[in-house]
């Protein structure tokens, strides 16, 4: 399940806010105690302003694929929904096998990831080296598009 993630109060502008809607789980009763005869309450979902007003903008916008969508049966809409997620998975998987191919070929770079994480829980090495070379990518990505942008306000 996921959750709201966005820019946390007093960081920098820098940092993107990640708008993702969601519900939250209610927990069942330990050891299935008050199970059947107690009522469930339904699930309360989180709305977040931003994800709606976007929403309502898509909406009004296409209003044909909002037409669609709200004729779907619900278990085409929600086997839709699950293919979104499989693809989204499947998407970030291709990644990490991109970063760890990159990683993989050059030995050098191989060895000191290796080094950076020597400390970390052998079935978690690989996923910390993934991450730790796409926010150096990131970086050096941001760093490129910063040093662009005042290239270009220098040449006007």
């Amino acid at each position: 399940m996921r959750h709201f993630a966005g820019t946390p109060a007093g960081n920098s502008k820098e940092q993107t806010t990640r708008l993702i809607m969601s519900t939250t789980k209610t927990k069942p009763a330990p050891n299935g105690a008050a199970g059947a005869s107690a009522p469930q309450d339904p699930p309360t979902y989180r709305t977040n302003p931003e994800v709606e007003a976007k929403i309502d903008a898509y909406i009004k916008d296409n209003p044909k694929h909002w037409a669609y969508l709200q004729g779907m049966p619900r278990d085409r809409l929600e086997r839709t929904v699950v293919l979104n997620e499989v693809r989204q998975l499947d998407r970030q998987q291709r990644i990490r096998d991109g970063v760890m191919k990159r990683i993989n070929a050059d030995p050098k770079l191989k060895q000191a990831y290796e080094i950076l994480v020597k400390d970390v829980p052998e079935d978690q090495r690989e996923e910390v080296m993934t991450q730790m070379a796409r926010q150096k990518q990131r970086t050096v990505a941001r760093t490129q598009v910063q040093q662009q942008t005042a290239k270009e306000a220098v040449g006007v």
